[in-house]
């Protein structure tokens, strides 16, 4: 059968998928600024005689893969961009560019899709419908890459998405679902705080910023526990406190920047008022004054329900049901929310940790790893999910 054909075929490929891989992890990119890496992406799937777009929404790729028979449309997403971190895993693969390493599994993403249209451009006149397969630019920054190739048409004539992130955090071999809000609502917010310098002897003289600026920190956090429905979830954070100078001069000004992560608009858009609200209440009662800026990130990942129930069912397939699990919701956020704002979907989690090898280190780690067999696993239940949607949704024509 295809399918049994198709899992086979990935087995073999996989050292390709291995070499593909380590081959992006030695040559990252930024985010904006990936210029070698989507060239590699469009010359691999024009070898193989996928019809590609180049430049889609600026940097990402899109090739689709035409069936012989019509049908419906399956996207599958990978993202392919790299972080700002000096990679300390020392393993042979090392990245070759100071302060740049792929800390997210971008590159294992990319490599299992690559691989995958590979295998699936070798059964094409046994395919009804069209597969399109989306390499995405700049997933780790806002606005980010899928907002612009969604408006450059990478969805156009699209029925249904799926991806997955490839997660270090969870064992090899473990795949994780969720119907319905799977990952956060990412936003940031900055609060510049003016009060009135002077000498740190005499305070009475002064409006000392870093005061009203800690008293708004410890403030906020109240937020959470006492004006939010203690049901529905939602974090704030502060990342960044920058205020002072000499030992002995008390500062003027002081800036707060931080995260909000929320699953549901209206606790966002309360959290936004609130946080505000604080702000001008303790800088009025300190006789300092403000500035607020809030900037909304990607929206939540919302995975509609019969998608996810079809990735469940073909991961139970592939490994079985005790290493199928629903997960709970991730605070962290991507912006495969915003296909699923469009179309039809599912982002699921596919296991990359391996104790026994060392891959413990979380996302966005120096020592980041993943177990390179986490791709194999991911390509074989896109592959299933991919197959089974374009049977079902197959269109029968009369002879």
């Amino acid at each position: 059968m295809l399918k049994e054909r198709l899992l086979e075929r990935l087995e073999e490929l996989y050292p390709e998928m291995v070499s593909l891989r380590r081959y992006f992890h030695q040559n990252p990119e930024l985010s904006f600024q990936e210029v070698h890496t989507p060239n590699t992406i469009a010359d691999y799937l024009e070898e193989l005689g996928i019809e590609v777009r180049r430049g889609v929404g600026g940097r990402g790729v899109v090739g689709t893969l035409h069936g012989t028979k019509p049908g419906k449309t399956v996207a599958i997403r990978a993202d392919f961009d790299a972080l700002p971190i000096q990679e300390e895993t020392k393993c042979d693969y090392q990245s070759k560019v100071p302060g740049v390493m792929h800390a997210c599994g971008h590159d294992g993403h990319t490599a299992s899709l690559l691989v995958l249209a590979k295998a699936l451009s070798e059964e094409r006149e046994q395919l009804a419908g069209k597969i399109v397969f989306i390499h995405q630019h700049a997933e780790e920054v806002t606005p980010g890459g899928a907002i612009e190739m969604i408006a450059d048409g990478c969805l156009d004539g699209v029925d249904v998405i799926f991806g997955t992130h490839l997660w270090s955090t969870s064992p090899y071999g473990e795949i994780g679902y969720r119907s319905g809000a799977i990952m956060a609502a990412a936003d940031s917010f900055e609060i510049n705080i003016q009060g009135k310098g002077g000498h740190g002897a005499s305070p009475h003289e002064t409006v000392d910023s870093i005061v009203v600026a800690s008293s708004y920190v410890q403030s906020v956090q109240q937020i959470i526990s006492r004006n939010i429905d203690p049901l529905k979830s939602a974090v704030i954070s502060f990342g960044a406190f920058q205020s002072g100078g000499p030992f002995n001069v008390i500062a003027d000004s002081a800036k707060l920047i931080g995260t909000v992560r929320t699953f549901e608009e209206e606790v966002q858009e309360d959290i936004i008022a609130k946080l505000e609200r604080h702000a001008k209440g303790i800088c009025d009662a300190a006789g300092a004054s403000y500035s607020f800026d809030y900037r909304k990130g990607y929206p939540a990942v919302i995975n509609h329900a019969d998608e996810t129930q079809l990735v469940k069912q073909q991961a139970i397939n592939i490994i079985g049901k005790d290493n199928v699990r629903e997960m709970e919701p991730v605070m962290g956020g991507e912006d495969f929310a915003y296909y699923l704002q469009e179309i039809p979907g599912a982002f699921f989690f596919t296991g990359a940790g391996n104790a026994e090898k060392g891959i413990v280190f979380p996302h966005h780690h120096p020592k980041f790893d993943i177990d390179e067999r986490a791709m194999l696993l991911a390509a074989k239940i896109l592959a299933s999910v991919t197959l089974q949607y374009l049977e079902k949704g197959a269109v029968v024509t009369s002879s």
